[in-house]
């Protein structure tokens, strides 16, 4: 088997391309023949990045040519380099070979879509020049630590005599292809388990409090994404109660979107309040604080911190319901 590209200046979707393609069995053991010559490139099995040519058919993965605009699918808008291309024919393949087949379709659907938003997708940004903001927006600093600039900087030097390209095109492939698998490996061990915890939670929410708006983690991990993804259009969890690593409970605030902003924070006659000063005030046994943002609070015991969530979101109902009557009022006048 053969896999061609380009020779010369080599750029990081086509070494992430031939390395995700070499995680393959078929083309693991494929030589990689770096040219620009077209009876070379036609006898290789498959070509990424060079030829002018995008056949899936004859496995030609050009990105190049004139009035290519290929996304990873009618949803996306960003063109495809030829690490994205590899990616949208053989990623879910890859993301299989490299979970050792214990993914369902689902779970490789999630981390296939997850991969490209956060690793592919930016590749095929800078590769085709596809800047991040407007034209009239200037960025307020500049970015040269990015995976496409630390590649780039493994080509020789303008004044370096440099004749080992094939091995610095070896070692771009292993810098690109090592975070490539790295991310993929913590989205299947890390991010997957943490979305099922989330999940269950979520389903089980109203036997923690009959609202449905206090969620409670069976053991911490990351929830802020996977609960803003299971909710969807209808956002209805206000506080999420965990154990931390001393033994405490915690209840934390679900914020709006990505912001600072907490959908219903805790009342703030609470906030910057600690201890026992703070279990006298809301008469309730074993607080620890209440965030100065009140964002964030704790206590000793769950039973403590669900009754100090199951408050503040009394007290809102109770202040919603006096906001109303005055404005019945207020319109009964």
């Amino acid at each position: 088997m053969k896999i061609g590209t380009h020779d010369g200046t080599f750029h990081c979707d086509e070494a992430l391309a031939v390395y995700m393609l070499k995680l393959l069995p078929r083309y693991k053991d494929a030589s990689i023949i770096r040219t620009r010559n077209p009876q070379l490139l036609k006898e290789c099995d498959i070509v990424v990045d060079v030829g002018a040519e995008y056949d899936p058919s004859r496995h030609r993965y050009d990105h190049h040519q004139r009035g290519f605009m290929e996304t990873l699918s009618p949803k996306h808008v960003t063109k495809l380099s030829s690490a994205g291309l590899i990616y949208k024919h053989f990623g879910k393949e890859v993301i299989q070979e490299l979970s050792q087949n214990t993914l369902s379709p689902s779970d490789n659907e999630m981390i296939f879509q997850k991969v490209y938003k956060s690793f592919i997708e930016a590749l095929d940004g800078i590769d085709n020049g596809i800047s991040q903001y407007p034209d009239d927006v200037a960025p307020a600093y500049s970015i040269n630590s990015d995976l496409s600039s630390r590649v780039a900087r493994l080509n020789p030097r303008w004044n370096q005599d440099e004749k080992n390209l094939d091995e610095r095109f070896q070692k771009a492939m292993n810098l690109a292809g090592m975070e490539f698998v790295e991310t993929i490996d913590s989205l299947i061990h890390s991010w997957i388990p943490a979305r099922d915890v989330v999940k269950a939670a979520y389903d089980s929410r109203n036997e923690v409090h009959p609202s449905g708006a206090i969620m409670k983690l069976t053991q911490f991990t990351t929830w802020k994404e996977h609960l803003s993804e299971i909710e969807g259009d209808r956002p209805t969890v206000l506080f999420v109660l965990y154990q931390d690593t001393a033994g405490s409970w915690r209840v934390q605030c679900v914020s709006v979107g990505n912001s600072f902003q907490s959908r219903l924070p805790l009342p703030e006659p609470w906030r910057g309040i600690r201890d026992e000063e703070l279990s006298r005030l809301i008469n309730i046994d074993g607080c620890i604080f209440v965030h100065a943002s009140g964002f964030i609070g704790g206590a000793k015991s769950y039973e403590s911190v669900l009754k100090m969530a199951s408050l503040a979101l009394d007290q809102n109902l109770k202040n919603d319901a006096k906001k109303q009557k005055v404005q019945d009022s207020l319109l009964g006048q």
